[in-house]
């Protein structure tokens, strides 16, 4: 019994009591998932949008999703709940506005897809099938013109 006491406390202890969390003002958006933050003594800090894809800005509805993420959050102040980083150095989050939940928002406006590779939150699965029946977005395009990004960058294989 001590030993199954013993395992429960190191899985209990090794589990974070919260998530790392940073705030500052969104200064840049470099598409319609990537941003980047200016945080405190001026850091930079580069977010991609956890849990959803956006279209690539030479794809059909690029450019229109890196606008629709600038209304959201451009010259804001946000929150960003970390989840991880990426390969390529960038903090993978979260992002808030107020109780705006950034991701879930894009989706629900057609502005990406969920991101089915990495996604944890159904909520945005949802999101994304109320986008696609009401042709909202990325969903209103011929079907011939929308590719979800992450075939569009291996070329649609």
């Amino acid at each position: 019994m001590r030993f199954l006491w013993l395992i429960l406390f190191l899985a209990l202890s090794a589990v974070p009591a919260f998530a790392e969390e940073l705030t500052g003002e969104v200064i840049a958006i470099q598409d319609g998932d990537t941003v980047t933050l200016l945080g405190d003594a001026n850091n930079l800090t580069k977010i991609r949008l956890a849990e959803i894809d956006a279209p690539e800005l030479k794809q059909p509805y690029g450019k229109t999703s890196k606008r629709m993420l600038s209304d959201l959050i451009y010259k804001k102040e946000v929150t960003v709940i970390v989840k991880a980083i990426d390969k390529y150095g960038r903090t993978i989050g979260r992002i808030y506005e107020g109780d705006t939940d950034v991701s879930l928002t894009m989706v629900k406006q057609g502005g990406a897809w969920a991101y089915r590779k990495y996604l944890t939150d159904n909520a945005i699965l949802a999101a994304e099938k109320h986008a696609r029946d009401a042709a909202a977005g990325i969903w209103g395009l011929q079907a011939d013109q929308r590719m979800p990004p992450w075939e569009w960058r291996h070329g649609g294989k």
